[in-house]
């Protein structure tokens, strides 16, 4: 029995000593879905989907091992701030493939390539987290971003999926050559360093000021097109609408959640001589993506090209949180609504999944007299919506009060105001679906919603809304009771400042 005690703990040990042990164990999963897939031929679908999922799993199991553990000089830079990012990240990537699997079933695409996308965009966010030089952080920001963009044309006989695959390739090529036009400038200039923290002690000497303005413009540039802030935004909406919808819930993985964090590493290491003028170029984005976002998406008629407006905005309100750090705090702020948005956007996903699956459609008007149709697709916004709009009492409204408050004391004048503002015009076209869904009528009721069937959808495959319904109902009380639970939360987030 003092054997087994003693095992444990020296197990628990190496097991935090081992450094990226949980991408380590997405890379081996990565090797088995591919040489299984190759040897099976990709008749055993469901079994590459099981390993992406528990490898998903123990991966995040593994994290907290790492909790606390300090690394070498020069090795990978693992701290509580990226430790709970790679956190997010496994547990937004987990959700996304869970919401998947009935989606690629019904349209006969193939979900071995689905997962690999999946993995390899996950895996590429970890290591954004705890790379510590220039290269490690250009190549791990290139996974999600080819990733996403190989998902967003995964239904290759639609033509919008097409499209979208296409302008976001174009607009994914620029932001990256920015990027690395910016990093190429930081390595000239820091005189051939790599390590970020090497390339900020070189600019505290440096006289070249105009430089490195411009490589800061450059970086900026780059980092802002990942999670669209305004004016790189573009792709946004038609990406949204062309993509199959698991896709596009996958999606703030990769730019809510790795673009934020990144963007703070980036610029708290290098540009620390800077930071006022960086503050600002970012308080900028973060208002006018704001103000956008909000305006533009109560004229929308698609649903997810009205959702795509207010992930726009919600970037807006995480920037606050990225301006209002503080040594107390921290990124408290921004942590925590992050992870609030990331449970209230899958849940919301999973409603447009399991609608467009049995209607082909993806219209707000649509969504007219729903719940005399389809009661469980009516519970589940009904819960969400006022939550990403930010009434009380489900977790948004004390998500955004937390990041406000702080915003507020940290000097974000302008931009606080901005999103107390925009929050109460989001709530409008919110509250318009949910009264639509209740009091509306739709000129195709006469059709049952379960038998109207999407072009990309084999009448031979029965749909299942089992899986996708069950994610709904555990995800709606999942965005309530992190609201309750903010202070704990709060508490686990702070003093998280590199």
């Amino acid at each position: 029995m003092n054997d087994t005690n003693h095992v444990s703990p020296n197990l628990l040990h190496l097991l935090g000593n081992l450094p990226i042990l949980p991408e380590r164990i997405l890379i081996i999963s990565l090797i088995l879905v591919v040489v299984i897939d190759l040897l099976d031929r990709g008749k055993n679908q469901i079994l590459l989907h099981r390993i992406s999922l528990l490898s998903m799993s123990i991966s995040a199991a593994a994290l907290p091992c790492q909790w606390g553990v300090s690394t070498a000089s020069g090795g990978p830079h693992i701290t509580t701030f990226s430790n709970t990012f790679r956190f997010f990240i496994l547990i937004c990537s987990l959700l996304s493939v869970l919401l998947s699997v009935d989606y690629m079933r019904c349209s006969k695409t193939a979900l071995a390539e689905f997962s690999l996308f999946a993995l390899a965009a996950g895996l590429g966010g970890m290591v954004i987290r705890c790379a510590n030089d220039l290269v490690t952080t250009y190549v791990a920001s290139e996974f999600p971003s080819l990733s996403s963009c190989f998902l967003s044309g995964y239904t290759k006989r639609d033509i919008r999926s097409n499209e979208a695959t296409t302008k976001f390739l174009l607009m994914g090529g620029a932001s990256s050559s920015s990027l690395l036009y910016g990093f190429s400038s930081l390595y000239g200039l820091s005189g051939g360093q790599l390590q970020l923290d090497e390339t900020a002690d070189k600019f505290a000497s440096s006289q070249c000021v105009v430089a490195i303005y411009t490589s800061a413009a450059f970086i900026i540039a780059g980092t802002a097109s990942k999670p669209s802030l305004v004016p790189f935004h573009q792709w946004t909406p038609d990406v949204y609408e062309g993509s199959p919808t698991p896709v596009v819930a996958f999606f703030p993985v990769t730019s809510k959640v790795a673009a934020p964090a990144s963007f703070t590493r980036l610029f708290g290491l290098i540009f620390p001589y800077v930071s006022n003028e960086w503050h600002v170029a970012a308080g900028l984005l973060a208002t006018s993506s704001m103000i956008l976002g909000n305006l533009i998406a109560v004229t929308q008629i698609s649903m997810k090209r009205m959702l795509a407006y207010p992930s726009i905005s919600q970037i807006g309100y995480i920037m606050i949180g990225v301006l209002a750090a503080d040594p107390e705090n921290g990124y408290a702020g921004m942590i925590t609504y992050t992870f609030i948005y990331i449970l209230m956007n899958l849940g919301t996903f999973a409603r447009i999944t399991s609608f467009g699956l049995r209607t082909g459609t993806d219209n707000i008007r649509d969504y007219a007299g729903l719940y005399m149709k389809d009661p469980v697709l009516t519970f589940s916004p009904v819960l969400r919506s006022p939550s990403l709009g930010g009434i009380p009492p489900p977790s948004g409204f004390f998500g955004k009060l937390h990041l406000f408050w702080h915003g507020w004391k940290a000097g974000s004048y302008p931009s606080v105001p901005v999103a107390l503002v925009t929050s109460v015009i989001s709530i409008y076209y919110y509250l318009k679906i949910i009264k639509l869904m209740f009091t509306g009528k739709n000129g195709r009721s006469d059709a049952p919603t379960a038998y109207i069937q999407n072009s990309l959808v084999s009448p031979s495959i029965s749909i299942s809304k089992s899986s996708i319904e069950i994610a709904m109902i555990i995800r709606a009380p999942a965005s309530i009771l992190s609201g309750i639970l903010i202070d704990p939360i709060i508490g686990i987030t702070r003093n998280t400042l590199f």
